[in-house]
Formats: structure tokens, sequence, C-alpha cells
């Protein structure tokens, strides 16, 4: 079997803040509860960047329940120092951006379908020479 397929995603994401990990499990066993987080989840993004987080989101499960473990997704926050880094690496001025493989780039909500197909071609091409 091949490795799976990397797609990297970058977006604006919605954001909270939490403790460490450890620090949180006492926080929750202490009865403190995760309203906060939950705001700031609700609230990070404007209704426009939200919208397109929720069709990138949408795409994502699309894409896992077709290929499941045949691909490796990840979503990098467009506004963290790795977004940054991924954007400049790949001329990315626009989200979302869909890296497929390192190499080909989708860049836009409207993007999303043509990155679907693409994949759909990589993966398929894969199981052409596995059958061969």
């Amino acid at each position: 079997m091949n490795k799976p397929l990397a797609v990297e995603i970058l977006a604006y994401a919605p954001t909270a803040y939490y403790h460490c990990t450890h620090c949180e499990v006492a926080w929750r066993t202490m009865g403190k509860s995760d309203l906060v987080q939950r705001e700031q989840l609700a609230s990070s993004l404007p209704p426009d960047l939200a919208q397109e987080y929720l069709a990138v989101s949408n795409w994502v499960r699309e894409q896992v329940r077709r290929h499941c473990d045949r691909l490796i997704i990840k979503v990098i926050d467009a506004a963290s120092v790795e977004g940054v880094f991924k954007a400049l690496r790949y001329n990315a001025r626009r989200y979302p951006a869909v890296i497929v493989d390192g190499k080909t780039r989708f860049i836009g909500v409207g993007a999303l379908e043509a990155a679907a197909q693409e994949i759909d071609r990589r993966l398929q091409g894969e199981t052409v020479a596995q059958a061969a």
C-alpha cells in the first residue's frame, strides 16, 4: 500500500484558548465549565469567514468519507505562525488554500471542487497502479 496522500488546507479557523491539558483536567474536575472557550469559538470569526470555514469543514468531511485512510488532511489556521509560513511557501494570498501533495494548489472556496477532482485523480491513479 502506498503512503496516504497529504492535503494541507490553509483557512481562517475559529480559535479558543485553553490551559495545558493537565490544568484543563484539574479545572474540569473542580467544576469549571468551558463556557468562555465556547463563547470564543462562537465569536472568533466574522459571519463571512465562519461560512467559509463551514464550507471547508463540510468539504473535509466529504473527502474523509470518500477516501478514509488514503488521505492525511491537515487544516492550518491562516492566522497562525505556521499558516503565514505555509502561505508564503505556497504563494497563497487568499483562503482557503488547498495544497495537494505539497505540489498542486487550489485557492478559494470555489476551488474546493477542483481540489476534490485532483484528489480523486491522484488516488484513482494509485488504485490502477496497485491493480497492475
